[in-house]
């Protein structure tokens, strides 16, 4: 397919103006950055021109710059043009290019950032289509104007000549091979260069190899593959219900977190951006839930992007041992993950510590079987046969499902105190038998179809006596108990309860009342009903409140679901991007950035909407 000229989101409209560029405690806010990626890493670039974060070779390698975690002694990529006197942002189209264009007191400047796809790339395939590179194009647009551009990465580099650039060796990573190169001459990691209206400078960082041939030397040709690849993949795109363009950059954005090497999905591509400022809530995201993956391919299936739901389950089958699976993997699919805090990083506006690692692998969470099982189902659903080996390893966890559904576990919410049994668990235990039992009648496999119904059914029943408190008029966070969790608004979803079962309807309500925030927005539950093992409080999560306009739909109360669904929409930044998490006080973005469980939110309650006529 002929690249063509991309057109703008409407909904970015609102950055025709030049804005201000503040900053909090030093640190600019986290809805003013932007994200790239090529399948294998992701950046984040922030309204003022600099490069904040950027893993590699990968979402999970060293951290090359890493200044939104300390401001002082992380690395950037800065680009400067003087004092800002306003600055906005867009993608070029339905890509992943970002377009930065920055008001200085001599003139305008537009800094166009990348990570170049090779010629013909196809993202709906396993494979390399990345080359390796991040490139920057900064351009001229009004006036005359001083650029600079700088590398630093924590604690500091040695740089040298070589025949492609410049070598770059941070003294923190040694392994690495950094190679910058540009279009006019450089002064060791950098430049400056004095330019009018009309000229221009690119830049171009190569690591461990990177591409044969520095994009710097074809940026058009670099921008043109890259939006090729994306306008090719998106061709399978299928919505036509509310805010269109949303659900499209919600797709884009989802798929930047897709490790196009063999399917795996990251959580979010960034650690311990804090969930409330100055706390410790503070995770490494760039590893592989199965629950979070699980949701995804859910989503991306629904707006007619399939390939991903059968790349990522014939990854999550070549990991998962004979007897069990874990919660969460590392790219390459290794299950020891240990978490440590660093030592040096003050994070984000303060908010130590900075984590690496993520202890939640070594919990015990039971709807992981269900979310496998029920993958597994989706993807049964599109093609002609399972493999016998694949259904003899599904019927061992629809088995484990059975045994432990009414046991403790950490949950959902990956709590750092003790277990306790968890009604969303036992909900997603039920998924997996259901789907068993499924398989079973609709695939003609051999399952005792009739005993897994009979504990599904046992499973719910259970759930509707044992978690519903009359006291709170509520089906509650765990059996026997009264604490509140908006996690069981997704049990209708799964099609646990049906959403407009008496309980669920007043459980709705009970949430809403009790565990709202103000404007659409929801807390996951209150730490005063439900120690969690850690200080502090946190922002709102957003993919709560999504799941409570799916409710609403299913409920039949349209008006309202489409009025918090614009609600929430409004919620993204400039770009069109979404947190884990929002200040409902400050209205600031909280937790890691952006975050796949609420994009694939955003998507699942515009499908909802579209299905039942509102669109």
């Amino acid at each position: 397919m002929a690249a063509t000229a991309p057109t703008t989101l409407k909904s970015l409209s609102r950055t025709e103006q030049y804005r201000p560029v503040e900053y909090l405690d030093g640190y600019l806010p986290i809805e003013d950055y932007g994200l790239i990626g090529d399948g294998t890493t992701a950046a984040l670039v922030g309204r003022d021109g600099s490069i904040d974060w950027l893993c590699v070779p990968r979402f999970d390698g060293a951290s090359i710059f890493n200044a939104i975690l300390d401001r002082t002694i992380g690395g950037r990529f800065s680009i400067s043009a003087g004092a800002i006197v306003g600055a906005r942002h867009r993608y070029l189209g339905d890509t992943s290019i970002l377009i930065t264009e920055i008001e200085v007191a001599t003139g305008i400047i537009r800094i166009t950032d990348l990570m170049p796809l090779k010629d013909h790339a196809d993202l709906g395939q396993e494979g390399n289509p990345n080359t390796g590179e991040l490139l920057r194009c900064v351009e001229v647009l009004e006036g005359k104007v001083e650029i600079s551009a700088e590398i630093r990465v924590q604690g500091g580099l040695a740089t040298g000549r070589c025949s492609q650039g410049t070598r770059i060796r941070a003294e923190q990573y040694p392994q690495l091979d950094l190679i910058l190169d540009a279009s006019r001459e450089l002064s060791g990691a950098g430049g400056t260069w004095s330019l009018v209206q009309g000229e221009s400078v690119s830049l171009c960082l190569h690591w461990n190899g990177g591409s044969w041939m520095s994009s710097v030397k074809s940026p058009v040709a670099a921008i043109a593959n890259t939006t090729e690849a994306w306008l090719s993949w998106l061709q399978a795109f299928h919505y036509g219900g509310p805010r269109r363009d949303l659900v499209r950059r919600s797709a884009i954005t989802i798929k930047l977190l897709d490790y196009l090497p063999n399917g795996a999905m990251v959580a979010a591509p960034t650690t311990s951006l804090p969930e409330q400022i100055g706390g410790e809530r503070n995770w490494d995201y760039r590893y592989v839930w199965i629950r979070d993956a699980s949701f995804t391919v859910y989503a991306l299936r629904r707006i007619g992007l399939h390939a991903e739901a059968e790349q990522f389950l014939r990854w999550v089958i070549m990991l998962t041992r004979a007897d069990d699976v874990n919660i969460m993997y590392t790219l390459d699919g290794e299950t020891r993950i240990t978490e440590r805090e660093d030592p040096v990083l003050e994070g984000y506006r303060g908010s130590h510590p900075v984590r690496w690692g993520n202890g939640a692998a070594d919990q015990v969470q039971h709807d992981v079987y269900g979310e496998l099982v029920d993958l597994a189902y989706q993807y049964a659903n599109h093609v002609e046969t399972i493999e016998p080996a694949l259904w003899e390893r599904l019927k061992i966890f629809i088995e484990k499902a059975a045994d432990v559904w009414n046991t403790p576990d950490q949950g959902i919410w990956e709590v750092r105190s003790g277990g306790a049994v968890q009604t969303y668990s036992a909900g997603i235990c039920h998924v997996a038998l259901d789907r068993g039992a499924r398989f079973v009648r609709e695939h003609g496999l051999e399952g005792d179809a009739d005993r897994w119904d009979r504990i599904a059914d046992e499973i719910r029943t259970t759930i509707l006596e044992r978690a519903w408190s009359e006291e709170r008029q509520a089906l509650c966070q765990g059996f026997d108990g009264d604490a509140l969790d908006a996690a069981i608004l997704a049990l209708p979803l799964r099609r646990v309860i049906p959403a407009d079962h008496p309980r669920m309807v007043k459980t709705a309500e009970a949430i809403e009342r009790e565990l709202g925030a103000g404007d659409t927005l929801l807390y996951r539950y209150l730490q005063s009903e439900s120690p969690d093992g850690l200080s502090g409080d946190e922002g709102a999560f957003l993919l709560c409140s999504f799941w409570m306009i799916d409710n609403l739909t299913l409920q039949g109360r349209i008006d309202e679901a489409m009025a918090r669904f614009e609600q929430m929409c409004d919620r993204t930044n400039d770009l069109g991007l979404l947190p884990e998490q929002i200040d409902p006080g400050t209205q600031r973005f909280l937790g890691n950035f952006p975050q796949a469980f609420s994009h694939l939110g955003l998507i699942l309650s515009g499908v909802g909407l579209w299905h039942a006529g509102r669109s």
